[in-house]
C-alpha cells in the first residue's frame, strides 16, 4: 500500500479531490480569489474544513507546474494515493460490467482525457499496466479535469494474463483496431465486456490482440486515417451508455 503524496494542478482537479471523502488532501495552495470562488461553488458545505490551506500569489504557486507548462488557475494541492483496487475483488458476483483495457498507452494526457470520458459515461473501471500508469502526474489530472476521483482504476503488472483470467470469468473481449472487421455500433453488446485500446501509434501489440475474441472497428471519415484514442473511446463509451439506457 503506497501512501506517498504528490502534488495535483488545477480548479477541477483539486475541488473534486476536496469533494472526495475517500481522498486524503494534505494541504492545499491557493489564491484569495480561488478560496473565494471554491466557497462560492460549495455554499453548503466547506471543502477547507479539515485542511491545511496556505495563501499564495499566482507566481508563487507557479513553481508547482513550471516542469509541465500546465496553467495552475490559482489550486495546487498535496495529496495521498488511493488504496489500489483488487481487480478479482470487484469483478466477484456482478453482472453486465463494462471494463477498459489500455495496451501500451502511455500518454498523460490521453489517459486523464480517457478518464474523464469513461466517467461521464459509467464505465465501470479501467485496466492498465502498472508501470504504464501515471499516478503522480500533474497532467493527467488536470485532463482527468476531476474524474479521476470518481473512476475505478486497475493497476495490473501483465495485460495478457489478465485478460486471460478475465475470459475465463465469462467476459468477452473487443479489441478496437482500425482493420476490424465489423463496426462496433454492429456489435449486439450483452453480458460483461472488456473494451481493448491500444497506443495510437502503435495499436494493440500483438501478442496482447490474440486474446480479443472480435476485432471491431470506428467508421470514420477515409480522409482521416485514425483518431486519438480518447477521442475513439468516449465515441465508444456514447454509444454503450445510450445502449444501456435504451434497454433500461
Amino acid at each position: 500500500m503506497n501512501k506517498s503524496s504528490f502534488f495535483i494542478v488545477g480548479q477541477h482537479a483539486v475541488i473534486e479531490a476536496l469533494k472526495n471523502p475517500k481522498r486524503k488532501v494534505l494541504r492545499v495552495f491557493l489564491t484569495e480569489e480561488s478560496k473565494k470562488n471554491i466557497h462560492r461553488k460549495n455554499p453548503k458545505r466547506n471543502l477547507l474544513k479539515d485542511v491545511k490551506v496556505y495563501f499564495k500569489t499566482k507566481k508563487e504557486l507557479d513553481k508547482y507546474c513550471s516542469k509541465e507548462n500546465l496553467l495552475h488557475q490559482g489550486y495546487v494541492a498535496e495529496i495521498e494515493h488511493f488504496e489500489k483496487l483488487i481487480l478479482k475483488d470487484f469483478i466477484k458476483e456482478k453482472e453486465g460490467i463494462t471494463l477498459v483495457c489500455l495496451d501500451g498507452v502511455t500518454d498523460p494526457r490521453n489517459i486523464g482525457s480517457l478518464i474523464r470520458s469513461a466517467t461521464s459515461f459509467n464505465i465501470d473501471g479501467i485496466i492498465i499496466k502498472e508501470r504504464n500508469f501515471p499516478s503522480e502526474s500533474k497532467l493527467m489530472y488536470k485532463a482527468s479535469s476531476g474524474a479521476i476521483e470518481y473512476v475505478n482504476i486497475f493497476e495490473v503488472s501483465n495485460i495478457n494474463s489478465t485478460l486471460k483470467n478475465l475470459k475465463d470469468k465469462n467476459f468477452w473481449v473487443y479489441g478496437f483496431d482500425g482493420a476490424g472487421k465489423e463496426n462496433f455500433t454492429d456489435i449486439k453488446w450483452r453480458g460483461n465486456n472488456i473494451l481493448l485500446f491500444g497506443s495510437e501509434g502503435s495499436g494493440m501489440h500483438r501478442h496482447t490482440s490474440k486474446y480479443a475474441d472480435f476485432l471491431v472497428r470506428i467508421d470514420i471519415s477515409k480522409k482521416i486515417e485514425s483518431l486519438n484514442i480518447s477521442n475513439s473511446a468516449a465515441i465508444v463509451f456514447h454509444h454503450l451508455s445510450y445502449l444501456k439506457k435504451t434497454v433500461d
